[in-house]
Formats: structure tokens, sequence, C-alpha cells
């Protein structure tokens, strides 16, 4: 039997929140859900805008519009200075958008990963000084730690206002406004905006001024499109104003009213945009826009989110999958060598702790150490990094070591690929596990080692940093004694399950209620159950994909499975029952639908 932990323990619905109850009358599988979920009152449920908490409660955001309204109002130009993501991205396109609308002299700057970094930093003000000649700097998810930036704005006379919502433990920089759920003196009680969000916010509350003084303006919330995209695509926590924001703009989607280039993406992804669910934010367009920075430039993605020609966004929406191809290509061969090297590693504390290392073994550490490849020998963190590697994928490429490893994972890349001298910048991306507060981590390294690390942020579960090639080591060693001070169970990977389903909800009806249920992501788990099977049948399809045929109790019909990239060596073909951990999906097939399980672990029951 698969060892699994249950969200929600409770099978009666006499001891669900008695708010619930109601509904657990019409399903008591759902209203289990949402009892797993912290939801003991209907309103936390409520989709209506109204719900959405009040703008006035961001610290800073009073001045920021202030400074807007007077900017417009002036004919001053503004300058919006994004980021490489797709937060930054959406963030960026979101203000040029309704500013355009509201009358502003406005446009944007994306600094190129790979010649300026991240960040308003000062050549980044340079580059728009000589560029733009801007009055008015606004920064959209950046800007929170950028003190330098600031200062060589200020010093030609141009305002600053910052809206971010990374995480900081230091004082915020001396701009003329600042707009972050994050910073220490802010009071609004959602922490969980993203830059995009944040970007809705203060727009929201500068359309409203407005409006009230009878200026032009627009509504802001006919861009949920953009909030929606980028909330997810940054897995933003999904609390109850994230989730209202993010059903918004995918009820936008589906009814046609969003922007061109969104249409054009999903066009390009083979993607319904009447179908669309919120997932699909995250794994069809999040990674589309995001290969335009990864690889490129992310003008082109803010580009294709701002254009009104649907041939342009067309085109700019085929760059895009191009660049995503690519993308592709070069993670592929990254992730492949960094599994070598975590495979080669491993082998080699195996055999050194065994007294068994043969010559060929300590030829691969000697190797790996002189090329900086390492992971560290108390198997609680993977920390690589390899000349030829590109910076853009690093993100990608840890993610996947942290999710197949469920470890602490950072992979770096230079910062320029022509120099790879010890005195020259590394950049690294972080990724995490539940437990493990990645930033905190490395703020840690970074306060006991003080001339290790040159930058750093970022957030619970991803981080980024940068520092010199000759430190690299240290910081292998810095950070794993970080590491070893945590507590062995954070380390033991735990699987979650709602438990078992009724044979009532193995049909098409309730998987696609489930699905329109609520808007699922990070902070609000998408619903996994667990159940013992009859095995039916059994295929093997490409020679990694497993199609089972299954039978459940007092279900009257064959229930369907497939469990993508199984580990054949685990597998029982004699096995008559299996214990299942799956998630309903719903299966098309020549304009025919039918209930799928799609199976995350599976294990045989022994009689």
């Amino acid at each position: 039997m698969l060892n699994l932990t249950p969200r929600y323990t409770s099978t009666r619905t006499d001891e669900l929140p008695t708010a619930l109850q109601p509904l657990a009358a019409q399903s008591l599988t759902l209203a289990r859900l949402y009892a797993a979920r912290g939801i003991t009152q209907p309103d936390e449920l409520e989709t209506g805008l109204s719900g959405l908490l009040p703008a006035e409660m961001l610290h800073g955001v009073t001045e920021a519009v202030r400074l807007l309204d007077v900017a417009i109002d002036r004919g001053q130009r503004i300058l919006i200075v994004g980021d490489f993501d797709c937060d930054g991205a959406t963030s960026t396109a979101l203000m040029m958008r309704a500013l355009t609308k509201m009358g502003a002299v406005v446009d944007f700057l994306v600094p190129d990963r790979f010649k300026y970094g991240y960040g308003l930093t000062p050549e980044i003000v340079e580059l728009g000084i000589k560029t733009y000649q801007p009055e008015l700097i606004v920064t959209v998810d950046n800007g929170i730690s950028s003190h330098e930036g600031v200062a060589r704005a200020q010093a030609d006379g141009i305002t600053v206002i910052i809206t971010d919502h990374h995480l900081t433990t230091k004082e915020t920089p001396p701009a003329e406004a600042v707009v972050n759920p994050n910073q220490l003196d802010c009071s609004f009680t959602s922490k969980a905006l993203v830059g995009v969000g944040v970007a809705f916010y203060v727009l929201g509350r500068l359309a409203k001024l407005r409006r009230e003084a009878n200026k032009s303006t627009v509504q802001v919330s006919q861009y949920l499109d953009l909030v929606a995209l980028g909330t997810i695509a940054d897995v933003g926590v999904l609390d109850k104003n994230n989730r209202i924001l993010v059903h918004h703009g995918l009820t936008a989607i589906r009814q046609g009213r969003c922007c061109l280039g969104i249409l054009a993406l999903l066009e390009q992804a083979g993607r319904d945009p009447k179908k669309m669910q919120a997932q699909d934010f995250g794994f069809v367009l999040g990674p589309r826009i995001n290969a335009a920075g990864r690889m490129d430039n992310m003008r082109i993605g803010i580009e294709c989110l701002l254009t009104e020609d649907w041939s342009t966004a067309q085109r700019l929406a085929q760059e895009l999958e191009q660049l995503n191809r690519t993308r592709r290509h070069v993670e592929g061969e990254m992730r492949a060598q960094a599994d070598n090297i975590v495979q080669a590693l491993a082998t080699v504390a195996n055999e050194n702790d065994e007294n068994t290392a043969t010559d060929e073994s300590d030829e691969i550490l000697i190797q790996s150490k002189t090329d900086k490849e390492t992971v560290n020998n108390q198997t609680r963190s993977i920390v690589l990094y390899q000349d030829d590697w590109h910076q853009g994928v690093i993100g990608i490429v840890a993610g996947r070591l942290k999710e197949s490893h469920y470890l602490p994972s950072i992979v770096f890349a230079p910062a320029d690929t022509e120099r790879t001298g010890d005195d020259d910048a590394i950049k690294g991306s972080a990724r995490s596990i539940a437990g493990v507060h990645i930033r905190d981590a490395i703020e840690q390294v970074a306060e006991r080692y003080p001339d290790l690390i040159s930058h750093f942020g970022g957030h619970a579960m991803a981080a980024g940093l940068t520092l010199k090639r000759r430190n690299f080591d240290a910081f292998v060693t810095a950070f794993d004694a970080v590491m070893a001070e945590m507590e062995d169970e954070v380390f033991a990977e735990q699987k979650f399950t709602d438990g078992p389903l009724q044979a009532g909800d193995f049909s098409l009806w309730f998987a696609e209620h489930l699905a329109n249920a609520s808007i699922w992501g990070h902070g609000f788990a998408p619903p996994i159950f667990d159940g013992v099977f009859e095995v039916l049948s059994f295929k093997i399809l490409k020679d990694k994909h497993l199609k089972l045929s299954l039978r459940y109790p007092d279900v009257q019909y064959p229930i369907e499975a497939i469990y993508f990239n199984f580990d054949s060596e685990v597998w029982d073909y004699r096995a008559e029952k299996v214990h299942v951990l799956f998630q309903l999906d719903i299966n098309e097939w020549n304009g025919k639908q039918s209930l799928q399980l799609m199976v995350r672990d599976l294990a045989v029951v022994s009689e």
C-alpha cells in the first residue's frame, strides 16, 4: 500500500464545519475538499470582485496614485521598468494598457537578463535616461532591493514609484512611493499578491481617483486576463483574494474577452479558450511567455500581450512558440547532464562510504570538483554549476531536480558565457521543498559569510543569487551547513490524499464539476484521491506509459487510468489489485469525452 498523508480525516457529514454541512448534503466529497483547505465559511468561496481586499490597505498606494495622476495630467514621460519573467511581462503589459487608456505618455523597458540582470540597477536607469528621458519611473515586479538604482534616478531628478511583491528584511529604498504588501510596514492582509496583482491594485485605485475627478480613466478589471496569467505563472498562493482575481481572468478568456496575444498563444498550443482551466496559465501560456525572457528578450512577450492586431499577435505567438521549443531543447540537454552528475556523484559517495572506491570513481569526483559540478554529500540539497550552462534555463532545471529528488536544488550558470574566470559572476536559481524557506536559507549563508554572496532575493519556494565563480565551493559548504541544521523530517517527502471517492463520483459530471468548483493551484491544492482498484487489463504505450482498465467497488463500469512515465522496474505485471493515488481527468478523443484517472503513484496490493 502507498504511504499517504490524509488532508482531512473525517468522513461524516456531521463532523464537518457547520457552514459546509448543506454542501455536504449535495456532495460530501466536495465539502471534505474545502474543509481540508481551511474553508469554514461559505463567503470564503465567493468569487465576486466586491470580495477583494480594499486597495487602501496597501501602504504607499495613495502616494503612488497621486504621483501617477499628476504625471498623466502634466504629460510627463513615464517609463515602466519590468522584469523578464511572465509576472513581469503581464505587469508591464497591464501598466502600458491601462495608463495609455488614461492618457499617459508611457513606454516600457525590460532588462536583458544576459546584460543587465534583475531589477532597477543604475545601469538600467542610465539606459532608460538615454533612450526615453523619463520624468517618472515605475517598477513592476521588482525594485524592493534597488537602493542604488533609485539613487541614480533621483540624482537626475526622476521620480521613482516601486511596485513589487518580493520579500525583504531591509529598509525599503527611498523612492517617492513604494507599494509592496510584503514591505515591513504594510498591513495588507493578503501577502500573496504577485507583481501583476500589485500593479492591478495601483491602477484600480488610480482609475477610481480619476473617475471621481471626471478625468480620462479606464475599467481596469477588463485586464484581469493578464492578472490571472501572471498570478498562476508566478506560482502565487491562491488565497481568497488571488482566487477571485484568477476566477475573473479565466472567465474572461473563456468568453473571448482577453488580449489577442493570449488567444494567439492558445491557438499555437492547440487549446480551445472556451475549455481553458486555471492550470493552463502555468503549463501552456506561462512557459511560452517566459521563453522570451529565458532565451532572448522579454520585449517579444510583452508586445504579444499588447498588440491589437490579430496577424501581429499570431506572428509574435509563433516566435514565442519557437523560442519555447528551443528552451525545451536546451533544458533537456542540461537536465540530462545534471541527472548524470547527480547519479555519478551519488555512486562515488556510496562507494566511498563503503571504502571500495575505484580509480574510476575517484577520477569522476576529481573531475567534478575541477568543473565545479557538486552535489553535497549529506543528500540534503543539490547544488550544480557548469561553465556552458544557459542562464535562462537554470530555474527550470532546478525545479526538475527538486521534483525528482525532493531536495532543495540550486543550479548555477555563468552570468556572461564569455567570462568564466574565477573572479567572474555566476548566477544561481533555487527551488525548494516544503519546510525549507530557500530565500531565508540563502540569507543565513549571507549573514554568516558577508563576502560570499553578491546579491540574492526571492520567496520561500524560489530564489535567485549571484556570486563569484571562485566562491562556489565555499557557498556549497556553507549552504550544506544550513541544511544540516534542519530536522530530518523536513526532507521526507509527504504524499497527500483527499481520501477515497464515493462510487457516484466516478462520472464525467463530477469530474467537470470538480474542475470548475474552484480555482485550484498553489496554496489551494488540486484535489487528489486514492483507492484500491481491481486490475481488469493493462498495456504499455510507447514503452513508458501504463494504460490501465480498473474496477472500483459499486461502480458498474470499467474505469480507465493512465500513468505517464511510470517506473517499469517497480510494476508487478501479475498484480490483481493496486492502490492508486490519482486525479480525476476528462479524456477527449475523436470528439468524445470519457472519465480518466491520472495516476500519480501506484502500489501493488498483496492479498
